[in-house]
């Protein structure tokens, strides 16, 4: 038992090592900077994710419709 207890201090140990360095790296700074959305934040991604969803589909469906179409007026 004292061998796996051994083990498992030294991986702890090992992953806190690699942790503690983690936010020093090439992408501490990112990290540093991130933060939780306001509510403000979220509901206005929300608001512009579904506009260009919308104008996707608008486009899309634009598309199908002048394929179907217009080729019987030729």
């Amino acid at each position: 038992m004292a061998e796996d207890e051994s083990a498992l201090i030294d991986f702890q140990d090992d992953f806190e090592t690699k942790a503690r360095g983690f936010g020093s790296g090439k992408y501490g700074r990112i990290l540093k900077m991130a933060h939780t959305p306001t509510r403000e934040e979220y509901f206005k991604t929300m608001y512009i994710t579904g506009l260009g969803i919308i104008a996707i589909g608008a486009v899309g469906f634009a598309i199908w419709w002048v394929m179907t179409y217009l080729p019987t007026y030729f």
